[in-house]
């Protein structure tokens, strides 16, 4: 590929090696474009990306020695007197490399129909119900989240929420290639901050909610920059669907470019749940709801709570741009699940077991919040805390469950390098500034053991913190572990003890 048609939507300076002496670049061709500087090559295009721990530019050398035939740099670097090495200098590599990376793969985004999602909450389980949505209604449709990326039958496990945009442009690609016409997808603050999602326009933005999260080194150095990276997909989409109910919504599309539409419970939102229903059934819970406005229809859903109807909306909200009927919508919500959100496990016609991810105070209080508006006989809360991580949350997890669980289970939760007694006895300070009873069971399968053979007719037990993880992180080495095989195996091991 050219090097111009590479360079094609970007600004930039082009000059020979470590001179100030302009460079012809008409007749450069590329063989591959790289950010990882294990992967040059001779006649490759190596983009210096700065990182937390690396920074490329200080290979700038290294690509000259192995016949790179240009670098994007955004800073000056050091390079032999007799390289000839196009230098390609831009104001950010990293955006450049989101255009760049559009061009590399043909510009798929072109050719499929993009939704973006972002938000603190609910961009996960909303991703899946959209998808659920407009596949039942005959789109194939790609996903791109934070359990993993779905491209036709392949299921591709997640690093980052928001991929590199040399990622992302690869894998809409596939997607374009697999037949896909559309793709849904959760576009994370850092995404947005680091330039992930740019080099094309999404067709759809969404905003789901936001609360203070990722705040802190490496991430946002507060909340108003934390709002304000949200809001950037706002200036890069054609049409933003909004929470109107979410207090700092004003505050994140400030500044927009798109068309607006919002969803909510209050008065004004275009597309309002009326009618709110809660189900409790043995092994299950639920919401009926009607709505009003840009669309009418009844909606059944088996996540339980408002926050789940907000996720509803949101995805119903979407589909009506896909011309979906009602009755496709509404087959599509009953029926969608998404792994580790709320996923209820039969285990009893007694009481009701569930997995979720909630792994923060926020997250935890908003789903026991949630169930206690089930008026279950007992609520109970298992969970524990990751290693080398902040001890502030788990003494907020404990506080927040001690105040909302009727009895918490605390148990292990990627101790990292830490001792696992050592986080459990930090969350158990947090729980003692409460009246809430708990106990200690550092093995996580006997935590749910003790759960499953405690449960009384009526309880809702909550597994919370690993939702989707199937593993258990100890001394650098993740060890497999599924709490859905956990309790199966609990529950073989139940029947033939009797």
């Amino acid at each position: 590929m050219k090097l111009e048609k590479l360079l094609e939507k970007i600004e930039y300076k082009a000059t020979k090696g470590g001179s100030s002496q302009n460079c012809d670049i008409s007749g450069t061709e590329i063989s591959e474009v790289v950010n990882d500087s294990r992967k040059i090559s001779e006649n490759c295009l190596f983009i210096c990306i700065k990182g937390a721990n690396f920074d490329g530019h200080e290979f700038a050398a290294s690509a000259a020695e192995k016949k790179a035939a240009a670098i994007v740099v955004e800073k000056d670097v050091e390079l032999p007197k007799d390289c000839d090495m196009a230098v390609i200098r831009v104001e950010s590599t990293r955006y450049a490399m989101a255009f760049i990376s559009a061009a590399y793969y043909d510009y798929p985004a072109d050719k499929l129909k993009t939704i973006g999602i972002t938000g603190t909450k609910g961009k996960t389980t909303t991703t899946y119900l959209i998808r659920s949505m407009l596949e039942n209604a005959g789109h194939k449709v790609g996903l791109i989240g934070t359990i993993e990326v779905i491209i036709g039958d392949e299921h591709i496990h997640s690093e980052n929420t928001t991929p590199e945009s040399m990622d992302l442009q690869r894998y809409m690609r596939k997607m374009v290639d697999a037949g896909c016409d559309s793709v849904v997808m959760e576009v994370s603050s850092q995404g947005l901050m680091l330039h992930r999602s740019q080099g094309f326009i999404f067709d759809i933005g969404i905003f789901t909610n936001i609360e203070p999260d990722h705040i802190g080194p490496n991430e946002h150095k507060d909340f108003d920059e934390y709002m304000h990276c949200k809001g950037l997909l706002f200036k890069q989409c054609r049409v933003g669907i909004a929470n109107a109910d979410d207090i700092h919504t004003e505050d994140v599309l400030e500044g927009h470019t798109c068309e607006l539409e919002t969803y909510g419970f209050n008065e004004g939102a275009d597309i309002r749940a009326i009618n709110l229903a809660y189900i409790h059934k043995p092994g299950q819970l639920g919401v009926f709801f009607d709505t009003d406005g840009l669309i009418n229809m009844h909606a059944e859903i088996t996540n339980p709570g408002k926050f789940s109807v907000y996720n509803a909306l949101c995805a119903i909200a979407v589909a009506r741009h896909f011309d979906c009927t009602p009755e496709q919508i509404a087959c599509a919500l009953k029926g969608a699940k998404v792994k580790g959100r709320i996923e209820m496990v039969k285990v009893s016609d007694d009481f009701t077991l569930m997995i979720d991810y909630a792994h923060n105070a926020m997250a935890l209080k908003s789903l026991l919040s949630t169930l206690k508006d089930y008026h279950p006989n007992r609520l109970i809360c298992v969970f524990g805390c990751g290693g080398n991580r902040s001890k502030l949350r788990r003494f907020e997890m404990g506080e927040v469950s001690g105040r909302l669980a009727d009895f918490t289970i605390i148990t292990s939760d990627n101790p990292r390098f830490e001792e696992p007694m050592d986080i459990i006895n930090d969350i158990e300070t947090g729980i003692k500034k409460t009246d809430g009873t708990y106990i200690k069971i550092e093995d996580r399968k006997e935590a749910i053991r003790y759960a499953i053979d405690h449960g009384e007719k009526g309880d809702i037990i909550v597994l919370a913190g690993k939702g989707h993880e199937d593993y258990q992180e100890i001394k650098g080495v993740k060890h497999h572990m599924d709490e859905r095989e956990l309790i199966q195996e609990i529950l073989e091991e139940n029947s033939q003890k009797a």
